[in-house]
């Protein structure tokens, strides 16, 4: 068992205050867009005067498990962190696996730098994502089914929207989906400034009107606008699956699903990756043809995993991967001592309140937004107090 100190990320898109205060810091006035809990060189989480990277390394058997060991290599496989989007980030993609694997081999051929900023492929891993809202929480994920994406195209008449729509019109399957997503971002075809601005004064007269055929679409359009004008990027916002989370709720972004995070505070556990594939909707590297190359344009409703309650207290957030799992734990007092399943290595995160979590090797206090690394040798763990903790492991 050892306390974390997580690894603090400030991206421009990141809220100044929502951290600091989620930690009980006091804020700098500086972006803080993400705390990070795992083993991912990008982000080294510190543990007991080393680095949790270091930790493992030093006994990855008793710390991971032979299992895991066996199944991912001598490495912890996923990744805790904090997100905290004061407005909306990147337009993006995540690789498979084996597109990951490729990638990365070819820009070390090439001889692109790790630290490199126009590098795409920073591991060899895929980076499957699972967000748990704990505020409000919007984002936009993966394609809406092409009639209902000509739906929200059908009372607007700039000509963008006409191109738009004729493409989907002629050819309501993912192929046309494909041709509009692929002709908003690249850059020979790309919609120009003046363009994506009588798109969204259409929008936004609408939405103001009323006569909006989905306001949650229409208000990522403009939130999008405000903090990017003139980026293709807020048109592909038409395209994509609105998703508003309550505190509690989920959203599964499988490899290839195009997404992007609006606002909120929430928890992700992922695949331990840093790969991302961007088109737009930021200052970081964009490269269309590799990210498009990634895309799944399948249209599908966003992927909500409905918590599965193992106790009064302990609710699991299962998905189709094999690298991690989320619990959420809440206990009152009355409850005494909860045991909470798991069998890997564990990142326990406290979100609110006061717990004590025990494992053989002794106790530990957490408060909000405190973390512990638990080794898979320390086979049982149990919570009490009053608040709620997080576990990420390996199903």
């Amino acid at each position: 068992m050892e306390r974390l100190d997580g690894a603090r990320q400030r991206y421009d898109w990141g809220s100044p205050e929502a951290i600091p205060e989620f930690l009980g810091v006091e804020a700098d006035g500086e972006p803080w867009a993400e705390q990070w809990f795992g083993a991912h060189p990008a982000g080294p989480t510190g543990a007991g005067g080393r680095t949790l990277a270091a930790l493992i390394d030093s006994d990855p058997q008793r710390l991971l498990g032979e299992d895991v060991v066996r199944r991912f290599g001598p490495r912890l496989p996923f990744l805790l962190k904090l997100i905290a989007p004061a407005r909306v980030l990147s337009l993006q993609v995540h690789p498979s696996l084996e597109q990951a694997v490729e990638g990365y081999e070819l820009e070390n051929d090439a001889g692109v730098p790790l630290d490199s900023p126009v590098r795409n492929y920073k591991d060899t891993n895929h980076k499957p994502e699972m967000v748990l809202a704990l505020t409000h929480f919007e984002a936009v994920a993966g394609f809406r089914a092409p009639r209902r994406a000509a739906e929200m195209l059908a009372d607007l008449h700039s000509p963008l929207a006409r191109r738009m729509r004729r493409t989907l019109r002629l050819n309501p399957t993912r192929f046309g989906i494909r041709q509009v997503f692929t002709d908003l971002v690249s850059a020979s075809t790309r919609p120009d400034a003046e363009e994506i601005a009588a798109l969204v004064a259409e929008i936004d007269a609408r939405l103001t009107s009323g006569a909006s055929p989905s306001r949650r679409v229409d208000a990522n359009v403009i939130s999008m606008w405000r903090s990017f004008p003139g980026d293709p990027g807020v048109a592909a916002a038409l395209l994509l699956n609105p998703v508003t989370l309550r505190p509690g709720e989920a959203l599964f972004v499988p490899a290839g699903s195009v997404h992007a995070y609006v606002t909120g505070i929430g928890i992700e556990v992922m695949a331990s990756s840093d790969n991302v594939l961007r088109a737009g909707l930021t200052t970081k590297h964009v490269d269309v043809p590799e990210m498009l190359a990634c895309v799944d344009y399948v249209a599908a409703p966003p992927v909500r995993p409905a918590p599965e309650y193992l106790s009064r207290a302990t609710r699991a957030y299962y998905v189709p991967v094999d690298d991690f799992e989320l619990l959420m734990t809440t206990v009152v007092p009355a409850d005494g001592r909860v045991q909470v399943p798991g069998r890997g290595p564990r990142i326990v995160l406290a979100t609110e309140g006061n717990t004590t979590i025990t494992t053989p090797a002794g106790q530990a206090r957490l408060t909000r937004g405190q973390a512990l690394f638990i080794g898979a040798d320390e086979r049982t763990l149990a919570v009490e107090g009053e608040g709620t903790v997080v576990q990420a492991d390996v199903p």
